[in-house]
């Protein structure tokens, strides 16, 4: 492993936190013109045939092992997961703002965390409990102008987007959980390419490709964006867990919902009509910096325990 430099690691990792905070603000801009179904599909073609390409030339690819008896059924659940994470994500952006789906998005990789303390037998600690209590109250501090409504059922369809979310973050969840039992026999490389082949085949019936020929020249650049997204994001995020430790890196990537927040705060202030911004008092962003701080001491093991499993957490964090 190579020694750890923030000054390689730290770039890298904000790389990650522009191309993850920029994400919903596109496609949310995007999908008011395209299906949830077919910007999906989009990004996955575009991404299978990307990482074809360059993991192909590299000769890199060694997708055997996936389907094998052993580790099919795990490949299936971590492919199946993902792809409605995708689905259920862009579809939760038709009726809530950006800042608010990453903002709950947040509960992913703490579903992660608990679903390896519960059947993978991993520790969690006391800090990293309290992590997860303040990411609640972060999540309830940040609603709370619309508390009344969510509990009435009066805002049903930004309700309805919310729940999208909150299956986006189940089935990452999953995605993320099977992809700890794979680790040891492929990579998280080899798996994601199946995906992107697996997405690109199982959203091709409900996509709408023509679509996209009556895009002007904006919202093409919005579509190769979110279709680069993904490897960029990966890609960067990779090369920082190699240059730094694991614990540093998720740190900083808990910065994104604060920052898509402000970039769409930005967005809306350049372009009104562009996508609608969550609103928001010193209450809400009381609740999103909690969110944050909550985020990282859930993210963050402690020194003995970081370096018998650093490893594996890196491998586990390429998701």
């Amino acid at each position: 492993m190579a020694p750890s430099n923030w000054k390689i690691g730290l770039p890298l990792a904000l790389v990650t936190v522009f191309m993850w905070a920029a994400l919903p603000i596109a496609l949310k801009g995007l999908l008011e013109h395209i299906s949830p179904g077919t910007a999906t599909w989009f990004r996955f073609a575009g991404a299978a045939l990307l990482a074809g390409i360059y993991y192909g030339q590299a000769r890199r690819l060694k997708l055997r092992p996936l389907f094998s008896r052993a580790l099919l059924p795990f490949t299936l659940l971590a492919v199946t997961g993902l792809l409605v994470n995708y689905l259920a994500y862009a579809s939760g952006l038709h009726y809530i703002t950006p800042g608010a789906a990453q903002v709950v998005i947040q509960l992913a990789p703490l579903l992660l965390l608990i679903s390896s303390v519960l059947w993978l037998g991993e520790r969690f600690s006391l800090r990293q409990w309290g992590g997860v209590v303040l990411v609640v109250i972060g999540l309830l501090l940040f609603f709370n102008q619309r508390l009344d409504g969510l509990v009435s059922g009066a805002g049903s369809d930004y309700t309805l987007g919310l729940g999208y979310i909150l299956i986006a973050a189940i089935t990452w969840a999953v995605y993320g959980f099977f992809q700890k039992k794979i680790l040891s026999r492929a990579t998280p490389q080899d798996l994601l390419v199946v995906i992107y082949i697996a997405g690109t085949l199982c959203f091709l019936p409900m996509a709408e490709p023509m679509k996209v020929v009556h895009l002007d020249w904006l919202e093409w650049g919005l579509l190769a964006f979110l279709t680069a997204n993904t490897l960029i994001a990966y890609g960067a995020f990779s090369k920082a867990l190699a240059h730094w430790e694991a614990s540093s890196v998720s740190a900083t990537l808990s910065l994104v919902p604060v920052i898509t927040l402000l970039f769409s705060t930005l967005v809306s202030g350049i372009w009104p009509n562009y996508i609608a911004v969550e609103p928001l008092n010193w209450i809400s962003w009381t609740g999103a910096g909690t969110v944050v701080v909550g985020s990282t001491l859930a993210a963050i093991r402690s020194k003995r325990r970081s370096k018998h499993s650093q490893g594996s957490d890196k491998k586990s964090l390429t998701n």
